[in-house]
C-alpha cells in the first residue's frame, strides 16, 4: 500500500483556507485508488484519507457475526493531529455567512439523496436494520433535518434585539448573538448510526461550528461514509472530520482543551465518564442518554391503533432505541383484548437478513447487548413473568433476538427498571389510570412516554404529569424524526436538546452586547456621597412601591434631584415613561 506524507498548513480551497497559517501538522494519507489486500477503510480528516497507525479493528456483520471489513485506527498522535486540523479550519468556517453556510448544507442533502439506496444497504449490512427500515428511520430524518436546518437556521439564529425593562437603561442599543464555539467533538452511538449524529453534525456546521465525529466502533463505516457524502458534496476540508479510534482513546478526545462543546449519545454509565473528564476543563456538554420508556393503555383507547402503534414502538430497530416502548400499563377492563392483540400482532412480525424485503425485525448489533436482553428475561421468569411469545435466541449465525411480549411482570424485575434495549415488550395491568402515572414515574429515566386515549381530558392530565421530555398521545416513538421537535430527556435520560430551535441554540455561545451613545455619566458612577444613597433610595420607591401615590411623589422628588438632571435626560424619560408603572 502506497503512503505518502502531506503537511496540512497554510493553503487555500475553493476559497477557503485549510488551517490557519499558524497551524501545520503532517498526517499519513492514503490513496483510495491504491490496491490492497481486503476491505480496509480509513479516517477522513482534512478531506484526506488517514491510515491509522493503532492496528486495525473488524466491522463484523450482525446478521452472520463475521467480520466483512477492516478499519484503520488512528493513534494518539493522529488523533491530536485530526483535532487540530478541525481546530484550524473553524476561523474560516465561522466567517462565512450562515447563508454561505446554508449552501454547503444543501450540497450534503443533496449528496445523501443520491446515495439514500447506498447508505440503506451499508445501513442493513453493518447495523443490521432491515433496507425499508433504514430509508424510514435513517434516511428520512436526516434529510428532513437537512431541510429543516437550511430552511430555519438563519431565523433561529440571527441576532435578537432586547429592550431593558428598566427605566435609567432603556436609551441603550442592546441584542443578543448567537456565536459558534469552535471545533465540536460528536460522540455517535451504534443504535441509529446516522440518524442521530448527522443532525448534531449538521446544527454544528450551520452555527459555524467545525465537528471531530467519533462513531461507534460498531458502525464506523456508516460514519465514513458520511464523510465520503460531505467531502462529494464539497465541504470545506477540515470541517467535518471522522476519526475512527479505539475506545481506550476516547477519554483523550473528551480531554482535550481544544473542543468549544461535546455532544454525546450514549449509555448513562458512559456519559458519567464523559461528564467527569469535561469537568476537568469545563467543558459544556449536550447528553442525550438512555431512556426506559412507559406506554399508558387507557380503557377507552382505542385497539386498533394502540396495539399496531406499540408493537411498531416496541420493536423497530429490534428495539434498540432509546425512546423505545420499553415497558407498558393497561387498564384492567381492556387488559385480555390487548395483551391478546399484542400477541397476535407480534408473532406476525418477521425475522431475517435486513437485505430482504420481506422481514421486520433483524439481528440486534451487539452480542452482548442481546447478552443484556437474555438476562432481563430470565430475571423477569424467575420471578414469575410469563413469556407469551419468542424469549429463545434462535438457532441461527448472527445476534438474533425474537420480538417477546412478557406478562405478570412487576417493578421488582430488571425488565421494567433498567434500560433493556432490545425487543422485548413487558405488559403489566394496572387498576386505575392514577397507578399507571404513579408506575410510569417510578423511574431513574424520563426520556418519552406515550399515552393511549380517546379522552382528551384524560390526555391533558398525563400530559402535565408525566415526567418526561417528550409525551406522545396515541403514537409513541416518532418525534425524534420530526427535526421541528425538540428531543431530549428529564432525569437519568440526558441534559440538553436536539433538534428544533433548542437543539439550534445548543450549537451556539449567547452574546450580550449593548452600546450606548451618550456623553453622560450613568446616574451610579463615582463619586458616592450621601446624596447619591439619598438619591437611590428615592428611586426604589419610585419605581417599585406597591402604593401608586407613593411612586408618583418619589418620581417628582427623583426628577428634580440635582445628580438626576446633570446626568439624565428628562427627554428619555418621556420618551420610556411606560417603564414608571
Amino acid at each position: 500500500m502506497a503512503v505518502g506524507r502531506i503537511e496540512i498548513g497554510p493553503g487555500v480551497t475553493d476559497n477557503f483556507p485549510m488551517t490557519s497559517p499558524l497551524t501545520s501538522v503532517a498526517l499519513d494519507v492514503v490513496d483510495p485508488a491504491d490496491d490492497f489486500p481486503g476491505p480496509i477503510y480509513h479516517s477522513r480528516v482534512g478531506g484526506q484519507l488517514i491510515r491509522g497507525a493503532s492496528g486495525e479493528r473488524p466491522v463484523l456483520s450482525p446478521a452472520t457475526g463475521a467480520a466483512f471489513a477492516r478499519v484503520s485506527l488512528l493513534d494518539a498522535q493522529q488523533l491530536s493531529a485530526a483535532v487540530g486540523t478541525a481546530y484550524a479550519a473553524f476561523p474560516a468556517w465561522s466567517a462565512l455567512s450562515i447563508h454561505q453556510r446554508v449552501r454547503h448544507l444543501r450540497h450534503l442533502s443533496d449528496a445523501l439523496l443520491e446515495g439514500a439506496e447506498e447508505m440503506a444497504q451499508l445501513i442493513a449490512r453493518e447495523q443490521g436494520k432491515p433496507v425499508a427500515e433504514a430509508h424510514a428511520v435513517e434516511i428520512f430524518p436526516a434529510l428532513e433535518s437537512l431541510k429543516y436546518l437550511t430552511r430555519h437556521a438563519p431565523d433561529v439564529l440571527r441576532d435578537e434585539p432586547v429592550d431593558s425593562e428598566v427605566l435609567l437603561l432603556a436609551h441603550k442599543n442592546c441584542r443578543v448573538r448567537r456565536e459558534p464555539y469552535g471545533a465540536m467533538l460528536v460522540i455517535a452511538p451504534w443504535n441509529y448510526p446516522l440518524a442521530i449524529p448527522l443532525p448534531a453534525v449538521a446544527a454544528s456546521l450551520i452555527a459555524g461550528n467545525t465537528v471531530v465525529l467519533k462513531p461507534a466502533p460498531a458502525t464506523t463505516l456508516i460514519a465514513l461514509r458520511l464523510a465520503d457524502l460531505a467531502e462529494r458534496a464539497g465541504l470545506p476540508p477540515g470541517v467535518l472530520n471522522v476519526v475512527a479510534v479505539a475506545d481506550s482513546l476516547a477519554e483523550e478526545l473528551v480531554r482535550d482543551p481544544r473542543f468549544g462543546k461535546i455532544v454525546f449519545t450514549g449509555s448513562t454509565a458512559t456519559a458519567r465518564k464523559v461528564m467527569a473528564t469535561a469537568a476537568l476543563r469545563v467543558t459544556p456538554l449536550v447528553l442525550e442518554l438512555g431512556g426506559k420508556d412507559p406506554a399508558i393503555v387507557c380503557r377507552d383507547a382505542d385497539l386498533d391503533r394502540a396495539v399496531p402503534g406499540i408493537v411498531w414502538g416496541a420493536f423497530v430497530n429490534a428495539g434498540q432505541t432509546c425512546a423505545s416502548v420499553e415497558r407498558v400499563y393497561v387498564e384492567e377492563p381492556i387488559a385480555k383484548e390487548f395483551i391478546q392483540r399484542v400477541i397476535a400482532e407480534t408473532r406476525r412480525l418477521r425475522m431475517g437478513d435486513p437485505s430482504t424485503d420481506d422481514v421486520e425485525i433483524g439481528p440486534m448489533t451487539l452480542e452482548r447487548q442481546r447478552l443484556i436482553v437474555e438476562d432481563h428475561v430470565a430475571d423477569a421468569c424467575e420471578r414469575g413473568a410469563q413469556v407469551e411469545t419468542g424469549g429463545e435466541r434462535p438457532d441461527r449465525p448472527g445476534f438474533y433476538y425474537p420480538p417477546t411480549v412478557l406478562t405478570g411482570v412487576t417493578h421488582e424485575m430488571k425488565i421494567m427498571r433498567e434500560e433493556t434495549f432490545g425487543p422485548v415488550l413487558p405488559i403489566q395491568v394496572v387498576a386505575s389510570v392514577d397507578e399507571a402515572l404513579r408506575l410510569a414515574n417510578d423511574s431513574d429515566y424520563g426520556l418519552t412516554a406515550s399515552v393511549w386515549t380517546r379522552d382528551p381530558m384524560i390526555a391533558s392530565h398525563l400530559e402535565c404529569e408525566l415526567q418526561a421530555g417528550v409525551v406522545t398521545v396515541n403514537d409513541a416513538l416518532y418525534a425524534y424524526g420530526d427535526p421541528s421537535a425538540p428531543f431530549g430527556g428529564y432525569k437519568l435520560s440526558g441534559i440538553g436538546r436536539a433538534h428544533g430551535a433548542a437543539g439550534l441554540h445548543e450549537m451556539v455561545q449567547i452574546k450580550y452586547i449593548s452600546r450606548d451613545w451618550r456623553r453622560r455619566p450613568m446616574l451610579w458612577w463615582f463619586p458616592y456621597d450621601r446624596g447619591l444613597r439619598v438619591l437611590l433610595e428615592t428611586a426604589h420607591h419610585a419605581l417599585y412601591s406597591p402604593s401608586l401615590l407613593r411612586r408618583l411623589t418619589k418620581q417628582t422628588r427623583l426628577m428634580g434631584a440635582r445628580r438626576f438632571l446633570r446626568r439624565v435626560s428628562p427627554f428619555e424619560v418621556l420618551r420610556n415613561i411606560d417603564r414608571l408603572f
